[in-house]
């Protein structure tokens, strides 16, 4: 049998406007601000990232890192189970658990890995594993890996969810649904999915990537105002709000250890580095004690949607510091992410299948590090590079 072409599966993505190309950051203009310098000399106003509470370039985490690297190294040269747990990851995991008032946290190397392990230890195969539709491809990924039967409700539909777990002839294991939605920015209906997933006996697993640090009175995120009971499986990102890299599981004990004897993305892969381990710590500090962070990033976030409206462009509705704006196809967004990179901003254009086709966006994300200035003039360009290829409700 005949090989297929790679140059014509790859000439078949290109036709279709949906090639992915890599833009390399050069430097930042100074720490604390979100100016990037590219390889080929730009200077961009950076609106693409997920560093939210703007502490990815902060020099305090960044000294922890170096000063944990001279005492322990660069690498863990190990897996946890071997060699590679140390101390600082042994410190974190319990800050974690105390973070999200659960009894214990494990720490993956990825939330993707994370969110694989979750789902294979507590799926089994042919068991009801019911998910969001517009889940993160490492939660339906995982799913699959399982082997349980994959079932998905509409995004973000409650109801939708209860129906399907009444009508199934099997017990579901599983619900699973991201807390804020990656390329939305809303939020999961979680106490009704709570209260469903209780009465069916499942696990409930809220991946709460974006929300953590970010979300609810004391940062804790979308699941702060449920029990550690209504959601027992809690994952979490550090390379988004904390500004740093890796993921967690938060749960029970019995969770914990659980994830410790089956997660396979846990127990054949080298732990993080602890230098990493250590920024994450001195982040977590940084991000609990100065709450003016997270109210500055949600107080641009309903500044910039102010404005957004007086300028008659129409985002998705959120209040998170995900800012949707949809286009409609993969030209349109392609075209207009390249109008403001022409222009001095770095805005990435989503295409399928990262999200429905017809649904094609500019994901615009903010930052405690941004300026007033910075988003009005990114509202004034965007007023221009959109026209009227704007689609979708103003649901303000």
């Amino acid at each position: 049998m005949k090989r297929p072409s790679l140059h014509n599966k790859l000439a078949d993505i290109d036709r279709q406007s949906l090639t992915r190309r890599r833009v390399t950051v050069d430097g930042f203009v100074e720490p604390g601000n979100r100016l990037v310098t590219t390889a080929d000399g730009r200077t961009l106003v950076d609106f693409s990232s997920n560093d939210y509470l703007g502490l990815a370039h902060h020099p305090a985490i960044a000294a922890a890192m170096s000063a944990c690297a001279t005492r322990f190294g660069a690498g863990s040269a190990a897996s946890h189970l071997i060699t590679g747990h140390g101390i600082e990851h042994e410190q974190l995991e319990e800050e974690l658990a105390a973070f999200t008032g659960r009894e214990r946290a494990l720490l993956f190397s990825t939330g993707y890995m994370a969110n694989l392990g979750v789902m294979t230890a507590l799926a089994d195969r042919g068991e009801l594993a019911l998910l969001d539709r517009l889940n993160h491809a490492s939660i339906i990924d995982g799913a699959l890996l399982s082997g349980a039967r994959l079932k998905r409700y509409r995004h973000a539909d409650a109801a939708d969810a209860e129906r399907i777990l009444e009508e199934s002839p099997q017990t579901a294991t599983v619900v699973a649904t991201d807390g804020v939605f990656s390329m939305d920015g809303d939020v999961a209906p979680l106490p009704r999915l709570a209260r469903a997933a209780a009465a069916h006996q499942a696990w409930l697993v809220v991946d709460d990537a974006h929300g953590l640090g970010v979300l609810g009175k004391n940062g804790r995120g979308a699941t702060e105002e449920l029990s550690a009971d209504e959601v027992p499986v809690l994952v979490g990102t550090l390379g988004k709000a904390f500004g740093s890299f890796g993921a967690f599981v938060a749960g029970s004990r019995e969770l914990i250890e659980l994830l410790i004897q089956k997660a396979r993305p846990y127990i054949y892969t080298t732990a993080l580095p602890q230098p990493v381990a250590a920024a994450t710590r001195k982040a977590l500090e940084i991000a609990q004690r100065e709450t003016w962070r997270r109210e500055r990033v949600l107080a641009l976030t309903a500044r910039f949607r102010r404005a957004a409206r007086a300028a008659g462009l129409r985002l998705l509705e959120s209040d998170t510091p995900i800012q949707p704006l949809v286009l409609g196809s993969a030209a349109a967004v392609l075209g207009a992410q390249q109008e403001l990179l022409e222009a001095g901003f770095r805005v990435v254009a989503i295409r399928a299948p990262t999200v429905p086709r017809g649904s094609e966006r500019l994901r615009i994300t903010l930052s405690a590090a941004h300026t007033e200035r910075q988003l009005d003039a990114l509202i004034e360009r965007l007023r221009e590079v959109a026209r009227n290829e704007v689609v979708g409700s103003d649901n303000e």
